[in-house]
């Protein structure tokens, strides 16, 4: 059943095509930056500028000084930098939203550089009056600089060329991504209030902004589509240590997003496409383990033979489903193992931990003593290049 549906999903979406159209409106870039390695965030507003959006509003915390100071001295009248008690992403993406003032927003993190042309691109399926949020390509940003790096740059990939574009092409993307989400403005003001003040179980909820407003703009009877000619590069973390936190977080966050849009009956009125994935990605710990069950008791044969045809079996698959990120990047062959072990990691312990776990709110990664993520400051991008 799980290869049935990935391969329906694989056609679906290699059929999928950009959106081109003349539209074009003005636009507000929001960025939400939290102490941000201020080297990280001039470098990031470099690659926004060069796009020429009509304003770029940089909502910093009280305590970023430094950032404040150097952007104020760039003596750019788009650019507006704010200081402002963050309360968690959502409270500074509303500080933010509500300053803007143009019809398209371009909702995009601190730690995220754009490839050229991706606000031109963007704006293309606004030309839809029914099209409340634009996805983004994204992708791992100096991907060679820590396998870890390349393992979910890998991952990431086989989001956005197999997955996404299928949902998209059906009106129906279930999580616009944060990193660079675009968003028509009378799409979010009526629900501006439900994304900053949003309770699960009785506990107000910090991370999860994009899936929360992806499915607050979709509730609203807009669609949401993909761009794949629009592509954004984002920091991920280079040790395994992060990377683990930052899938608890995401893993919670898809939790008590999608469980609210059943419980909500949004779930319901989506295509198909974007039903079966969502509950697909709900059950994976159950397909994955039953998958690892009938590996383990079921066909293993404890001698050198049967071991190794076993771990044959887990890679080829493995590498089946990545032939799109194969094709791009032919020398990830050489990590297929480390993927192979990650997708597991993510699939069984980590996301049984944090449906367990899924009411406890917090970033994880960023801390108000230290600046950057973890694993994400500039520092972290001076690695040695591994395998290009």
């Amino acid at each position: 059943m799980v290869w049935a549906l990935w391969l329906y999903r694989f056609i679906l979406s290699h059929r999928a095509r950009p959106i081109v159209t003349e539209f074009r409106a003005r636009t507000s870039v929001v960025v939400p930056s939290f102490h941000e390695d201020p080297e990280i965030l001039m470098s990031c507003l470099e690659t926004w500028r060069a796009q020429k959006p009509d304003e770029i509003i940089i909502v910093l915390d009280l305590a970023d000084l430094d950032a404040y100071a150097r952007l104020t001295a760039l003596d750019d009248p788009t650019i507006r930098p704010i200081l402002f008690h963050h309360v968690g992403k959502r409270s500074a993406l509303g500080a933010g939203i509500r300053l803007a003032k143009y019809d398209i927003l371009v909702l995009t993190d601190s730690d995220t550089w754009w490839e050229p042309g991706l606000l031109e691109n963007v704006q293309m399926p606004f030309e839809d009056p029914l099209v409340g949020a634009v996805s983004t390509r994204q992708n791992v940003y100096q991907r060679n600089s820590s396998v870890w790096r390349r393992v979910a740059d890998w991952i990431i990939n086989v989001r956005y060329l197999d997955y996404v574009p299928a949902m998209g092409a059906a009106g129906a993307v279930p999580c616009v991504s944060g990193r660079t989400a675009v968003y028509r403005r009378a799409a979010v003001l009526p629900v501006l209030e439900h994304l900053e003040n949003e309770y699960f179980m009785g506990k107000r909820c910090i991370s999860g902004d994009d899936g929360r407003l992806t499915w607050l703009v979709l509730a609203s009877g807009y669609k949401t589509v993909h761009q794949m000619s629009a592509r954004a590069l984002s920091m991920f973390p280079a040790s395994l240590g992060a990377f683990i936190k930052q899938r608890v977080r995401w893993s919670r966050n898809s939790y008590r997003c999608y469980l609210t849009a059943i419980a909500r009956g949004w779930l319901w009125n989506v295509p198909f496409i974007t039903k079966v994935t969502v509950l697909q990605i709900l059950v994976t710990p159950l397909t994955m383990g039953l998958t690892m069950y009938y590996l383990i008791f079921a066909r293993l044969d404890l001698t050198v033979i049967g071991v190794i045809a076993a771990l044959a079996w887990l890679l080829l698959g493995r590498g089946i489903r990545g032939i799109s990120n194969l094709r791009e990047h032919p020398s990830d062959i050489l990590i297929l193992p480390a993927l192979a072990f990650a997708v597991i990691l993510v699939a069984l312990p980590i996301k049984l931990y944090a449906f367990i776990t899924m009411n406890k709110q917090g970033w994880l990664t960023r801390h108000a003593d230290q600046i950057g993520g973890d694993g994400q400051n500039f520092q972290s991008l001076e690695t040695v290049q591994v395998n290009p």
